[in-house]
């Protein structure tokens, strides 16, 4: 190349410098257009590709994520027992019933509740028998009225006895017998 710019004129090396120097230009545009053009291309695969290994990673992150999670479930539940039975520990030291035992207390009260009706029906039940039973007719006479519950049955239970030798009767027999309404000293015959 040396001999040619040698064996060319001043006229005509500048010209072939000049043509030479259009045409890099010329190049230099058409590589700008290439790299602009082939760019977009690559540029958008390069997009691609990093979506598709963001999902990989992403995906993976999840299942290690998954794996944390479920160990530390099982760590926190082993955390949660074992603060449970100090705790448990703790009130039995104290003398605190557990609920295992107010459970069986619980039921062991519903059991002796059950006694204690079926007991008191059938005491009630001994009672209405004892009423029913025909009773001998009483010697005094009867009361027109009885003025409270309290009378009647102390009127009942003067019947009662009336059916029995009587023994001696003190003071305070003979005011329970007496009629709420008679005066006081006053006694009924019996």
């Amino acid at each position: 190349m040396v001999k040619k710019f040698k064996s060319l004129s001043e006229n005509q090396l500048a010209q072939t410098v000049r043509e030479s120097a259009h045409q890099i230009w010329l190049a230099g545009l058409g590589a700008y257009s290439k790299a602009q053009e082939e760019g977009n291309k690559v540029f958008d695969a390069l997009v691609k590709e990093g979506e598709t290994i963001q999902k990989k990673t992403r995906k993976v992150a999840d299942e290690k994520m998954a794996e944390v999670a479920g160990k530390a479930a099982g760590t926190w539940d082993r955390l949660e027992q074992v603060f449970e039975d100090r705790v448990a520990r703790a009130l039995s030291s104290l003398g605190v019933p557990s609920k295992k035992d107010i459970d069986k207390l619980s039921k062991r009260v519903a059991e002796l509740t059950a006694v204690v009706q079926q007991l008191t029906e059938a005491q009630e039940g001994g009672a209405r028998k004892v009423v029913a039973k025909p009773v001998a007719k009483p010697v005094a006479k009867p009361v027109a009225k009885a003025a409270t519950p309290a009378t009647a049955k102390a009127v009942a239970t003067k019947a009662v006895a009336a059916k029995k030798p009587a023994p001696a009767k003190s003071v305070a027999v003979k005011k329970a017998a007496e009629p709420a309404n008679a005066p006081a000293g006053t006694a009924t015959p019996a």
